[in-house]
């Protein structure tokens, strides 16, 4: 009987745990999808504005940044439509500011590169759902490696070196393939403490959309790194 239990139990539990990360999935995808859509859309109708545009596009920048921040900061606060429409605005926006690499590299060059991040982002996100071993030193170190990563961008933008510019997206690759492992383990571990009718719930629908969010940002952050020290330019 007892037996019984335990099986029903575990079968429960895969099931929520199933059903919750195909909702982290699927807001991820939903944000990509109209972040490429708004990018295409900026870049065909208004070219290099929004990045010609340098007042403009730190406005925009600076933005992203603190609605990122701010959703984080308020995410036990803020209901589950405001946390729906944060996410939606904030990968509008950063198709607005993204628009600009589809007039800097050529479509091809985009089209591989994306193939490649989708590989290596399944791949570690697999690797990060299936292993037992704790990621959270190699979260850890990825996190520490953001920060230099930021300050070296900051510094190479008025040093301009393009070897060093290469060094920095070899080392932006690692970063967030580190990232995409440990943040996907970090939503599989909270995936098991949500309870039952929580998935389709408000609260589990907000704390889908915060997850997508950071699995979104790891595969925007990849994709622009490997772009940045694979792709071809026009």
């Amino acid at each position: 009987m007892d037996n019984s239990r335990t099986e029903v139990f575990q079968i429960d539990a895969a099931t929520i745990q199933r059903s919750f990360i195909n909702r982290v999935y699927g807001w991820m995808t939903a944000g990509l999808a109209i972040t490429g859509v708004t990018a295409h859309y900026v870049s065909s109708r208004f070219g290099a504005f929004a990045f010609q545009n340098r007042r403009l596009f730190y406005i925009l920048l600076l933005a992203e940044v603190l609605l990122v921040m701010g959703l984080s900061a308020a995410v036990k606060k803020i209901s589950p439509a405001l946390a729906t429409f944060g996410f939606i605005v904030f990968a509008a926006l950063n198709g607005v500011t993204l628009s600009w690499i589809f007039l800097a590299f050529s479509s091809d060059s985009i089209t591989t590169t994306f193939l490649s991040t989708c590989l290596t982002f399944g791949a570690m996100g697999c690797y990060g759902w299936l292993t037992k071993r704790d990621l959270t030193s190699i979260g850890n170190l990825a996190f520490m490696l953001l920060i230099g990563l930021i300050i070296s961008s900051l510094v190479n933008i008025f040093w301009g070196n393009s070897v060093f510019d290469l060094i920095i997206s070899a080392v932006g690759i690692i970063v967030f393939v580190g990232l995409t492992a440990y943040d996907t383990q970090k939503i599989k571990n909270l995936s098991l403490a949500i309870a039952d009718g929580e998935v389709s719930s408000g609260e589990g629908r907000k704390l889908a959309i915060f997850g997508a969010l950071e699995l979104y940002l790891d595969f925007v952050n990849l994709f622009l790194y490997l772009l940045r020290f694979l792709g071809n330019r026009k």
